[in-house]
């Protein structure tokens, strides 16, 4: 299968003067133009992928920048424009007046054939978050979905387009968004209210859109998820540790807390006091980082991926790439291979390393032995289906029974681990016998330890103490740290070597 381009590129030149576009279609590669650039009193220039081309000596005036703003659509707050029934999208830069002085017109394309690298994913009714740089493909393949799951698999699809920018200006909708319907943004600030007023008055079973951005647009689409609602979206980053990183969308995939432990519960974990747990379940079940037009890498289980980033255990991500029109895996998925050791009527696993071990749950209650692997911090993700289960955890008087699961476990080769009571004190046995749970040394744990460290000194001593450089993510838990201590704290310096500086206020 080959992709297919459909640009509308002519109707874009028709608003632009006629001795700029002149030189702009004598360009080497002139089809593969992204953006034409009029900025007040300088030089038109042409960007392309790989270069940037000046179209004339004659600087840009007030008289051609009003020539293409009177054929264009008219602006939003988010000063960007369209041109009716096309994907091209014209922002503004105004002065201190409001007057227009510069223009960014960009190319905007319907790519045809580029949801088949994440096709399956689509298909699978899960949320799906995408990420990727400016001008990677995010929103192209948002508007691939919207086609495929409206028109090929029947599915209810609501689009909330906040600037036109999924299918295009005008009333109309662009073809490339298939059957699906499209509800417009007045404003910006108004995209998470449109996004509940979706789901409230037109039953979708899909909602599609761009750019969450605002804790408004993250608790919406949390909603929206907790609904029971297939959610589609792009987010500002390139990778799950971007987000991570970032206080406003953490939510996204779960949040992100810092907990503090007792003296004794420290020991039993053999951690630190203080250790980073997610907060929630995330909003989106999937996260695709769009490296490239033809290559991706996907987190298929988010839930299970923070958590073992938390713990230092990286996993991972699937790598496919397309070539030829073919859909290519160049690296699969990591997880963990663990052996089966069998003792009696139970079988427990033994790994030399602590590893993500996925767990089923049958007979016994759900909600208690979640409640003993965060009590643990164990290594183990909870599945609701066999088939990827890497071990299956019962109670004595369901494995006595043998019901159909258990009996089918067995032919499998999974092993299935035997609780004598349905009680969490049990459950967290089972688990230590079945993981090994050991300190993490990762970056994050270490900075907590020093900030930890700091904060004693801080209190015995009064002196204020300076951390080690950190990230601005790990500089925010450290502060959240002093702050539980009653003490103040400070970021100084500039990165890459910003750091935190712990100190007791004596106004306070």
């Amino acid at each position: 299968m080959q992709l297919e381009t459909v640009d509308d590129l002519q109707q874009l030149l028709e608003v632009v003067p006629a001795d700029i576009v002149s030189p702009l279609r004598r360009q080497d590669g002139f089809a593969d133009l992204l953006e034409i650039v009029l900025d007040l009193g300088r030089v038109p220039k042409a960007r392309f992928p790989d270069r940037e081309e000046v179209l004339s000596l004659r600087e840009v005036t007030f008289d051609d920048l009003q020539y293409v703003v009177s054929r264009i659509g008219a602006f939003g707050d988010d000063n960007r424009a369209g041109i009716e029934r096309t994907l091209h999208r014209i922002s503004a830069i105004r002065n201190r007046q409001g007057q227009i002085i510069g223009l960014t017109l960009r190319v905007g394309r319907a790519i045809f054939g580029t949801v088949k690298i994440i096709q399956d994913l689509v298909e699978s009714g899960k949320s799906i978050l995408l990420l990727g740089r400016p001008g990677v493909g995010k929103t192209t393949m948002l508007r691939e979905v919207a086609r495929v799951l409206a028109g090929d698999l029947g599915r209810r699809v609501i689009v909330v387009d906040t600037s036109n920018e999924i299918a295009g200006d005008g009333d109309i909708p662009h073809p490339a968004i298939g059957h699906a319907r499209r509800m417009q943004v007045p404003t910006p600030t108004l995209q998470h209210a449109v996004m509940i007023e979706a789901v409230e008055n037109h039953m979708p079973e899909v909602i599609v859109i761009d750019e969450i951005g605002t804790e408004l647009d993250a608790a919406a689409s949390r909603t929206i998820a907790e609904r029971g609602v297939q959610l589609v979206a792009t987010a500002h980053g390139n990778t799950l540790d971007n987000l991570m990183m970032n206080p406003t969308l953490a939510d996204l995939i779960g949040g992100i807390q810092s907990v503090t432990l007792g003296d004794e519960e420290a020991r039993r974990r053999g951690t630190q006091k203080t250790v980073l747990e997610r907060k929630a379940p995330p909003t989106f079940d999937m996260l695709v980082e769009i490296q490239s037009w033809v290559q991706v890498a996907i987190h298929d289980n988010v839930a299970e991926v923070v958590d073992s980033i938390l713990r230092g255990q990286a996993i991972s991500a699937e790598v496919r790439r397309m070539e030829d029109g073919e859909v290519k895996v160049l690296q699969p998925r990591g997880r963990a291979h663990p052996a089966p050791v069998e003792s009696g009527r139970s079988l427990r696993l033994v790994t030399s390393q602590p590893e993500i071990t996925r767990l089923l749950p049958f007979g016994i209650s759900r909600e208690r032995l979640d409640q003993a692997i965060r009590s643990m911090q164990a290594p183990v993700y909870l599945v609701r289906d066999l088939r990827q289960a890497d071990l299956v955890m019962t109670s004595k008087a369901y494995y006595r029974k043998k019901p159909l699961l258990l009996r089918e476990a067995e032919e499998r080769g999974v092993p299935v681990y035997v609780l004598r009571s349905n009680t969490v004190g049990q459950m967290q046995q089972g688990l230590s016998s079945m993981c090994q749970t050991p300190a993490s040394d990762n970056p994050v744990d270490q900075a907590i330890r020093e900030a930890e460290t700091a904060i004693n000194r801080v209190l015995s001593e009064g002196e204020p103490v300076e951390l080690s450089p950190q990230s601005a993510y790990i500089r925010r838990l450290q502060h959240q740290l002093a702050e539980k201590h009653n003490l103040s704290s400070a970021s100084d310096g500039r990165e890459p070597y910003r750091r935190v500086k712990i100190y007791k206020d004596e106004r306070i």
